[in-house]
């Protein structure tokens, strides 16, 4: 039977899901890999860990998809997951010794000349224009990294996938006072931080 057509709620299929419907599971996943993916990159800001993240997620929610009470929104639930997931793959990644940037130093033979190739030369050359142009919207993205966990989570949620705040709320198991209250607060933070970029005291 067709599990993927617009007629099957989320609910549906994790019923059928729960009841060792593969293809359902199936459909499930590719109705969602794509959000899950943007929440994962958007909490952990590195593509690696958002692909292992997606990878943990889906496999946490088949093992614990009998688990799921249709009390509340599959979504939502998967969510939580998800945000758990990449709050994880997060915090390894802050565990994990970083990679030496040594490999990146210019490389000179024993006559002191340059070994890169005019076109890498070029190329070289070309970085700081380019990084001129991308620095503003990449700074954007890295503040958002550095926002403190708990307005991270709730700004990506609300502002960035579009969650209302009732369901913020129930993602991260918060009344939704303080989650509006979060979001507020990483506005500000935000707001405050590209503002000193372009010059502007708050």
């Amino acid at each position: 039977m067709e599990v993927s057509g617009p007629a099957l709620t989320d609910e549906q299929l994790a019923a059928r899901a729960a009841a060792g419907d593969q293809p359902a599971f199936e459909a499930i996943v590719l109705r969602y890999q794509a959000r899950v993916y943007r929440l994962a990159w958007r909490l952990t800001g590195n593509e690696g860990d958002a692909a292992d993240a997606v990878q943990e997620t889906f496999l946490r929610v088949y093992r614990g998809m009998a688990s799921f009470r249709a009390a509340s929104r599959f979504s939502t639930w998967l969510f939580r997951v998800a945000t758990n997931s990449a709050l994880m793959q997060r915090r390894a990644r802050a565990r994990r010794r970083s990679d030496s940037l040594e490999q990146f130093l210019p490389c000179f033979d024993a006559e002191g000349r340059h070994t890169g190739t005019p076109e890498e030369l070029q190329a070289a050359a070309r970085v700081d224009e380019r990084l001129d142009r991308r620095r503003l919207a990449e700074k954007a993205l890295a503040a958002i990294g550095r926002l403190p966990r708990a307005y991270r989570e709730a700004f990506v949620l609300r502002d960035l996938e579009e969650m209302t705040t009732a369901e913020v709320a129930e993602v991260l198991g918060l009344e939704p006072a303080a989650v509006r209250q979060r979001v507020h607060r990483a506005r500000l933070m935000l707001r405050g931080f590209l503002g000193a970029l372009a010059g502007v005291r708050p």
